[in-house]
């Protein structure tokens, strides 16, 4: 089934914006009719998750798109790429590899798109208003566009997410369409400890448990308190995306489409009623580590990026000795340059600490080669170090990455796990 143009999307399709448009228009159009979609929907923004090297195929079809004299039609922000193009020293990768990576990432920047290199766009301004339709791509930048922000996008992949941003369209359907958006699940928070549900380790867990509890449903969490922060639902939402296929979840009284539970189901019963139980989240908590609690080779934070509030957070938990093993914070280059215009680089750098910018350490060659073991506080990490570093992970709040780093060895706070 083809969708329905409007007079301006068929000029689209016959090349009146030119050769890069009409592709990529006709890749929409094609996408919509195969997911059922009878129309098309105007989007204002993409994220552009395209631009990680994963093979010469990538690298020729943005540059191929590039040849066509293709421009995004809308402002489109870039996911990281292979390479800290800040930190060249930072990545182990051979000449023809870095070589491939950076034609790939210049591509993109010369069809117009902002060379933000981060998973967390809506920390460097690139925030859609509620009810406004994008076209993003990385999955937690999705579930944070959706649920905290309240735009419409769908999961948008390789290499849809470039196609949205030159035809300036997207396939109406899905998270775009207001009946799909309403919670057809009911999770119930509230037999878990209140100082738990404060502290930022328990979100990754919740996450976790999420998507691999809802998949591709839409859930509304009840029981959160009203002071969640951003920082805890970006670790939740990517968490959730990482397990399931989270796109869109709500939080009653927290998230702009969930100001009480029955908007958040659009006044109907719910399919389930799941309550959370505290053994049921330990279990999940534990799952999240693949090697025992003894001795660790490195620590890694900041998938999704890290805020400039996570960053304050770290540096009042800094030791006074530098730590033990590599500690590593992975960020965007809004946070890395308000860091340095405030002269807070140098303290991080005394410590150990090592910034990446542009890209993350599970997704390129940064990690030592022999392997070990990596602590984390990100559920994101710790679902993908082990399949694509070889490393085993620990997983515990930053505080507990803080005080394992200063000693070399795992130490955990279990109080409110008990």
């Amino acid at each position: 089934m083809r969708p329905q143009l409007t007079r301006h999307e068929q000029r689209l399709l016959d090349g009146a914006a030119g050769p890069a448009a009409e592709l990529a228009t006709r890749i929409v159009v094609r996408m919509a009719g195969i997911l059922g979609a009878r129309k098309l929907v105007p989007v204002t923004s993409s994220h552009i998750d395209g631009c990680l090297y994963h093979g010469d195929g990538g690298v020729e079809f943005a540059e191929r798109l590039v040849a066509l004299d293709g421009r995004v039609a809308v402002p489109a922000t870039l996911n990281v790429g292979a390479l800290d193009l800040l930190h060249p020293g930072r990545v182990r990768a051979g000449d023809r590899r870095r070589e491939m990576a950076l034609r790939q990432m210049r591509a993109y920047q010369a069809l117009g798109c902002k060379p933000t290199w981060t998973c967390a766009p809506y920390q460097s301004g690139h925030r859609p208003a509620l009810g406004e339709h994008v076209a993003w791509g990385e999955s937690n930048a999705v579930a944070f566009a959706n649920s905290v922000l309240g735009a419409r996008t769908n999961r948008y992949g390789d290499f849809m997410d470039i196609c949205c941003a030159l035809a300036g369209r997207a396939p109406r359907t899905g998270l775009h369409l207001g009946g799909r958006r309403r919670a057809t699940v009911v999770v119930d928070t509230g037999g878990i400890d209140a100082g738990l549900k404060r502290r930022d380790i328990f979100y990754p867990v919740l996450g976790t448990w999420l998507g691999a509890e809802v998949g591709d449903r839409v859930a509304v969490l009840t029981g959160l308190p009203a002071t969640v922060s951003e920082d805890q639902l970006k670790a939740m939402g990517a968490a959730a995306a990482t397990s399931g296929a989270v796109g869109l979840f709500h939080v009653e009284g927290v998230t702009p489409e969930a100001p009480d539970l029955a908007t958040a189901l659009g006044g109907r019963a719910p399919e389930a009623r799941i309550p959370l139980a505290p053994a049921t989240l330990r279990a999940v908590r534990d799952s999240l580590s693949t090697a025992p609690a003894g001795r660790i080779d490195a620590v890694a934070v900041g998938s999704p990026h890290f805020s400039l509030d996570e960053f304050a957070q770290l540096e009042a938990l800094l030791p006074a000795a530098p730590f033990a093993v590599p500690f590593y914070v992975c960020t965007g280059r809004s946070e890395y340059r308000a860091l340095e215009s405030a002269a807070r680089l140098e303290r991080l750098e005394a410590a150990g600490i090592e910034i990446v910018v542009d890209t993350c350490v599970v997704v390129t060659p940064i990690l030592a080669p022999d392997g070990g073991v990596l602590m984390t506080n990100s559920g994101k990490f710790a679902h993908y170090t082990p399949p694509n570093t070889g490393y085993g992970v620990v997983y515990g709040s930053l505080e507990d990455c803080v005080r394992s780093a200063a000693g070399g060895h795992v130490t955990r706070d279990e109080g409110l796990w008990s």
